[in-house]
Order: structure tokens, then sequence, then C-alpha cells
């Protein structure tokens, strides 16, 4: 047996599907894909990550007396010159998006895939309601794995004895120049390492419920890109929470990337199309879409949530529903461009779990927000960030405004001493537009 394995999001050795279902000679590759790469600008902090991630797994393969072979260009053309060595088949994960299957499916012509669920931990396949279709609503998908949610321990897997190194130049490694982009300093939080994030997860759970919406504190677990790029994998995850006091919604959370994995694999369609087939006709006012992105709304809770992704390439989640509901609802503007933005600046941007939360915001997805169900960015900021903590550390020009003009309605814009933009909308009327729209969208009576 000789045997290919394509390390993709899965950047680990332990429970990895590919060492434990590894036999024989063995070629450890990973690929930085040109045709992903094309798309992402030179000072892109994931490839940076991911690039480290790489040399580190490389690193770990060597004290296993394995190694990884790391190239840089288009995966078809790759296995077209491995093809010649003899390789019988290449093991590797399995993602659901488009673009993957269709590589997928291209490479598989070339040299057969043993594919494996390694980056989730359901097989969507496997999951169904009674009457064999497929659930559309999360609780009840939820309440359906009891036994697998409620065990204690989900087995991992174990690492193969046997298998052998395939003799191969091994030193020849891409540097992130060769490749177009350059070193930039990662958040202190990609740089710890998962070690540390997992560590700090017990004192967290007891008010994780209550917490973990109010995006100026550190109540989450942090832990998004490193599941997103297979550092760890949610098994990991699962077993190191499941024995903890106070996890079971923790627990829960974690699934929600499970359904919306699920959600993809079974309605393909929805990674490109609304999947409640709602036909909208959305603002195609370009300058609005661009407005929103830069942060620079007039809506101070909006501004900080996109200024601070796109410094840092991070959002808490809560900011996601709250900028998600203001593009789809106040600005009206088509879901699959907030989607596409996030793509190019979210670290831990993963196709099914942004698309399915996209399509929730917008309310036209599965188990989605009923479309009447407006978020206020302004009720959201009161709530969740009464004294405008966020805004402030974001938003250095406001740093000494009080903060109780943050949750009024063009507040900030009454205080003489701040140049601050108008709000693009009112609140009020665009979301009654939006609720109109919708209704006759879905033919109702308005």
């Amino acid at each position: 047996m000789k045997q290919i394995l394509w390390f993709r999001r899965d950047l680990r050795i332990e429970d990895s599907a590919l060492l434990e279902n590894a036999q024989g000679e063995v070629f450890p590759i990973f690929i930085f894909d040109i045709d992903i790469l094309d798309s992402l600008p030179f000072d892109d902090k994931r490839v940076n990550f991911i690039y480290q991630s790489v040399i580190d797994l490389k690193q770990k393969l060597l004290k296993m007396n394995l190694d990884l072979a790391i190239f840089y260009g288009k995966p078809k053309e790759i296995f077209k010159n491995l093809k010649k060595f003899g390789f019988d088949e290449v093991l590797c994960s399995v993602d659901f998006d488009f673009y993957s299957k269709k590589r997928d499916d291209e490479i598989d012509k070339i040299i057969p895939l043993r594919q494996f669920i390694d980056s989730f931990i359901l097989n969507p396949a496997n999951h169904l309601k009674n009457d064999g279709t497929p659930y559309k609503v999360f609780t009840p998908f939820y309440k359906s794995l009891d036994l697998l949610t409620n065990s204690n321990n989900i087995e991992q897997r174990s690492i193969s004895k046997n298998m052998v190194l395939f003799h191969y130049d091994y030193t020849d490694v891409p540097t992130l120049e060769s490749m177009g982009f350059k070193l930039v300093n990662l958040p202190k939080i990609l740089t710890n390492g998962v070690k540390e994030l997992l560590e700090k997860i017990p004192m967290k759970l007891s008010t994780y419920k209550e917490n973990r919406d109010y995006f100026y504190k550190d109540a989450t677990s942090n832990l998004s890109v490193f599941l997103r790029f297979g550092i760890i994998s949610p098994v990991m995850v699962f077993n190191y929470v499941r024995n903890l006091k106070d996890s079971d919604f923790f627990i829960r959370e974690l699934f929600w990337r499970e359904f919306y994995n699920y959600i993809l694999f079974h309605f393909p369609n929805s990674e490109f199309n609304n999947f409640n087939n709602i036909d909208i006709s959305w603002n195609e006012n370009e300058d609005d879409f661009i407005r929103w992105c830069e942060g620079n709304t007039g809506v101070p809770i909006i501004d900080a949530a996109m200024r601070h992704l796109n410094r840092t390439g991070f959002m808490h989640n809560r900011l996601r529903m709250i900028v998600a509901s203001f593009l789809t609802k106040n600005l009206f503007i088509d879901w699959k461009k907030g989607e596409k933005y996030f793509a190019l600046k979210l670290l831990d941007y993963e196709a099914s779990s942004n698309i399915g939360s996209w399509q929730w915001g917008a309310s036209t997805g599965a188990d989605a927000a009923p479309y009447f169900r407006v978020f206020n960015p302004y009720t959201q900021s009161k709530k969740f960030d009464e004294k405008g903590i966020f805004i402030k550390s974001v938003i250095k020009e406001l740093k000494d405004v009080d903060s109780r003009l943050f949750h009024i309605e063009n507040g900030v814009q009454s205080n003489l001493f701040i140049s601050y933009p108008k709000a693009m909308v009112d609140i009020s009327i665009s979301r009654k537009r939006a609720i109109e729209k919708f209704k006759e969208a879905k033919n109702e009576t308005v």
C-alpha cells in the first residue's frame, strides 16, 4: 500500500483520521492552493497562521519519524505530477462547499480519494428524521443526538503503527514571500496556542450562558480559528469540556457548528441561494455596501464591529448577528454580499457556519430568525455594552463621549465637538420597509 496523506484543515497529529488509517508507505503533504490564495491580500493573517501551523505540523511529524512535503500550486497539477510515483490512494478529510467538492472530484480522477469526516463530530449523512429526511431546525436536530451529547467521552482516533515514510526531498519549503505574502504580527490569542485557551475554559463555564453575549468581555472559548484549521478537533474539545461542571450549554453551542455543516451537506444549493427559495429584490446601492464594509454607517456599534473586523480579523458572534441584521434588514442588502465580505476578512471563516449564520440573520435560511425580528443596533449596544467599552476601544475619537449617546439614534451626532457621520438609515423606518418587502416576497398581505 502506498498512500498520500493530504493534510488540509486537519493540521494536527492527535485524533487524526489520516494518521489512524495510514498503512504502508505514506507521503504526508500540504498544499498552499493558488486557486484560493490568489484572491487574498498580501498581508492576510490567515495565511500567516496557516503557514506557522503547517510548519508546526511538520515538526511534530518529524518527531514521529515522518515528515511533511509542502507544495505551492494548483492541486490538480500537483497530483498529476505525483501520479508517476504509483500511489494507490489519497487520504484526506472532506468538506461540503462547492469549491472543495469540485476540487476533490478532479483529484479523485487522478488518484483515488478516501475521505473522512475529520473536521466535525457528525457524519451528516447518518442523522435523519424518522421519515428519512434531514432536520431543518436546530432544536430537534440537537435533541436527536442526546445519546451522543450526554456521553462522557467520544472515542478519539489513534495513530497507526503500520506506516513508513515515502522517500522524498522534504527540505524544499516555500516561504511566505515566495507565495506573494508578507510576514505579519498575529494577535496574541493565536500565538499563545490552543492549550492555553483550553485551560481558561473551566473558569468561564459557570457564567458562559449569560456572558457569551457581552462582546466586551473575554467570555467565550476563542477556539474558533483553531477548530477551523484543525489545530484541535471538535471531538477533543467535546471530551475536554464534557466532564467539567456547567458544560451543557457550551456543548450545545459546539453543535451549532455541526448543524450548519449538516445543512450545507444536505442542501448544497444554500451556498448560493436563499434556503427558503424566497425571491427578494435587494438594495443594489454599492455605496451603501461600502459604507457598511468600512464601518462608516453612523451607527456606533455597527461601525466599531466592522472596523474591528477589518483591523483584526475577529468579530464576536453577537456582533455578527447585529451587523448582519443591519445589512440585510435596515440596508436591505443581499446576505451573499455580506457573506463574501466575511469570507475575505474573518480569521475563522468556515463556509458552512458563515453561510448558515448569514442566512439565519437574513431570515432566508434553515431555522432562521423570523423576518419581522429585526435587531435594533442601539438596543443591542445598550444591552451588551452599556458603558461603551468595546465601542470606545475601537473608535478612538469617541473615547470621551458619554456612552449613553451610543445607544440613541444619532446621539453621538448631537455632540457638537465630535465629527461623526449621520446614521445612514432611520432604524424604525428601515425596519418597517424590510418587513413590508418580506411580506411582498412571501405574497402575504401587507
